[in-house]
């Protein structure tokens, strides 16, 4: 188990210095993560590390977050993932971005960008309808059932709705480059969430 949490700083290119290719890059400022317990298969029923990030005002917090923590000896941080599977790990240790190596397989979890109540045509793809004259079906989804049978609408049509704000993974990424001076992760391509968002590395197959 490998893992570690950050913020999404946002994007930028780095050249390849043996082709000279430009490589999209996701700027990631993670860690340093607490751990703050370690969950055992004896006690617990499964073994999982638990880390802190990002410290924040003790009233920003509920009352028994705020216990969690200070009963370990930590002070009080915004988030706290698991991260399940074994390790070597122990309470009081420090994750950082030292963890991971240039050329590592990751996944990235976070919540995505919000788009709001879209139509069909955004939210899933769809193709729009005729545009000729007298055309009165341009963006609309079309049928979505038939009459006499089943004479009601299945469950899990592509209807219009809320698109976007749900957390997903972004799996097939790597680390390319690794900058422990300033705790920054440059993983290829895009991560999911805005700028500034909270997100989640974790080793690929964890």
């Amino acid at each position: 188990m490998k893992g570690i949490i950050g913020r999404k700083l946002g994007m930028t290119q780095v050249f390849d210095d043996e082709t000279g290719d430009v490589q999209p890059v996701t700027v990631i400022q993670a860690g340093p993560c607490p751990v703050v317990q370690v969950r055992t298969l004896e006690r617990d029923g499964y073994e999982a590390a638990q880390l802190a990030f990002d410290e924040v005002a003790e009233w920003k917090l509920a009352k028994g977050e705020v216990g969690h923590l200070k009963r370990g000896g930590f002070g009080p941080h915004r988030e706290l993932v698991e991260f399940r599977g074994e390790t070597e790990l122990g309470e009081g240790d420090t994750v950082t971005v030292e963890a991971f190596e240039p050329g590592e397989a990751v996944k990235v979890s976070g919540v995505s960008i919000g788009k709001g109540f879209q139509g069909t045509i955004k939210r899933h793809n769809f193709s729009s309808g005729p545009k000729s004259h007298g055309s009165r079906n341009v963006r609309a989804p079309g049928s979505i059932g038939a009459s006499a049978w089943p004479a009601r609408v299945f469950k899990g049509q592509s209807m219009p709705g809320r698109m976007g704000g749900t957390r997903i993974t972004q799996r097939g990424l790597r680390i390319v480059d690794v900058d422990v001076e300033n705790n920054l992760l440059l993983v290829s391509g895009g991560v999911p969430g805005s700028k500034n968002a909270v997100v989640v590395v974790r080793e690929e197959g964890s």
